[in-house]
């Protein structure tokens, strides 16, 4: 089950509110982990025990750790050492599995069977959640969580499970047991929701259509600016819808008295790729950051051992998003790009005009979704091509002036979307005390929900592209 969809928003989600509001104070935590385990048994009954063994197994790693830590630092570090590969043992079993299979049978000449095991749903997700719990348990930054369902909730908290935002146990520990209804959040949580919805499906969805038809096609055969179009298209649907799903996640968090992190803020208004990263998919580059940059000594020792450090966290980033050699260069390519900036080329930069700067941004990040979206690497190779005038292909053709000309609407609303332009707008107006009647809001919001609400009673095209990672 998605956010997305018509059995969410109109049966899933008012039940679970309807039920978790009405529970006592106390039973709060057990209805919204049983809610939680619903919600994932919906799409994956059978890897709901994968998902509590792996909570079981850090409340009781969690309680070792701090019994340890003071007295017998050594086995504490055991302890936590023990999580740790506890948890990435699970994730590479089913992740990385068929991929390590896969090159050992082309290396060695080999014919080893795939296991063909369905990747649980949110593992990449909930397995960094759980390993911060005890890796932070180990650096005292938390006490360790004596409540087990107050734990197993936290883990498996549906708003967030499946594609993030990484939600930090000490980021909420005061609000696994300190929730208050509080009205003011509880509405900034529908409109937060709302908005999620409305990039998701009115936005990412629509540009999605025309990224799947180029895409279908054969990539040397299209024309130089329609393969450009097509990674605009597929730049945009990714973005909205990501980090729709993460509106909406924060926004279903506040409506249950939970204060999710932000995981985006208007990356594409960034001025260089380091800029970029800061601003999109925050969560993930703030635990990387925080669990294997600085603890291999970040940008302490001197600059071949930030450059190394920096190349290694790139390149399991790329990783972690898929079990495929595209991802790992994908990462690479990002690793080395920062890099580059870091050793002089940020300063160069800063000496430019913005819109040189923002050129240059859009185009390494526009190139990078071909090694993103193309697992064979010699269809990503072909479409680069085609994006260079290098297949013989033409610069532009009839089918790019339909593609143009239909979507121009479309792309001059995500170019807005994609800024603060309309944020700043409303702060304006609030400055010179501009005051709108109060219900225009309402029937702004009220008209994304009717509209996407539309589009999904058809459902033609409605994917999740977070799904698979």
């Amino acid at each position: 089950m998605v956010f997305s969809s018509l059995t969410f928003l109109f049966f899933f989600l008012p039940l679970a509110l309807l039920i978790y509001y009405m529970s006592p104070g106390k039973g709060k935590n057990l209805v919204l982990l049983l809610v939680s385990l619903i919600f994932y048994a919906w799409g994956e009954p059978v890897y709901i025990v994968l998902m509590i063994f792996s909570a079981c197994s850090d409340y009781l790693h969690g309680l070792l750790i701090v019994r340890y830590r003071l007295n017998e630092r050594v086995k504490a570090k055991m302890i936590l050492l023990s999580s740790i590969l506890i948890n990435v043992g699970v994730l590479s079993f089913f992740k990385y599995a068929d991929f390590l299979i896969e090159n050992i049978n082309s290396v060695l000449g080999t014919d080893i069977a795939l296991l063909q095991l369905p990747l649980p749903i949110g593992i990449s997700f909930y397995t960094f959640q759980t390993m911060s719990y005890t890796i932070d348990v180990y650096r005292g930054q938390v006490q360790p969580q004596k409540n087990p369902i107050a734990l197993a909730m936290y883990v498996s908290l549906f708003p967030q499970l499946i594609a993030g935002p990484i939600v930090r146990y000490k980021s909420i520990v005061d609000d696994l047991h300190n929730r208050k209804w509080d009205t003011a959040q509880f509405a900034d949580g529908v409109r937060l929701f709302i908005i999620g919805l409305g990039k998701k499906v009115l936005l990412a969805n629509n540009i999605g259509m025309l990224w799947s038809d180029i895409s279908s096609q054969t990539p040397s055969e299209i024309s130089m600016m329609t393969a450009w179009i097509g990674v605009i298209a597929f730049g945009f649907q990714i973005y909205f819808d990501f980090s729709g799903y993460s509106d909406m996640a924060i926004g279903l968090g506040k409506m249950f008295g939970f204060n999710f992190p932000r995981n985006f803020h208007y990356p594409f208004i960034a001025k260089s790729v380091t800029e970029f990263w800061r601003r999109w998919h925050i969560s993930l580059g703030a635990w990387f950051r925080d669990y294997v940059f600085i603890p291999l000594g970040g940008s302490k020792h001197g600059k071949f051992a930030t450059f190394r450090n920096l190349i290694l966290v790139w390149g399991l980033t790329g990783l972690w998003h898929g079990a495929s050699w595209n991802y790992a260069l994908w990462g690479l390519y990002f690793g080395l790009i920062i890099v580059v900036e870091k050793a002089g080329l940020l300063r160069m930069l800063s000496k430019q005009h913005p819109f040189f700067q923002h050129l240059y941004l859009l185009f390494i990040i526009s190139f990078s979704w071909v090694l993103f979206v193309f697992e064979e690497l010699a269809t990503a190779t072909v479409y680069a091509k085609s994006m260079f005038w290098l297949s013989g292909n033409t610069l532009y053709d009839t089918q790019f002036l339909y593609y143009f000309y239909t979507n121009i609407i479309l792309l001059l609303i995500l170019i807005i979307a994609a800024t603060p332009a309309l944020s700043y707008v409303s702060s304006k107006t609030n400055q010179k005390r501009v005051r709108l009647i109060t219900i225009i809001p309402a029937v702004y919001y009220t008209s994304i929900l009717l509209v996407a609400t539309a589009y999904l009673v058809d459902e033609s095209y409605n994917p999740f592209l977070y799904f698979r990672f």
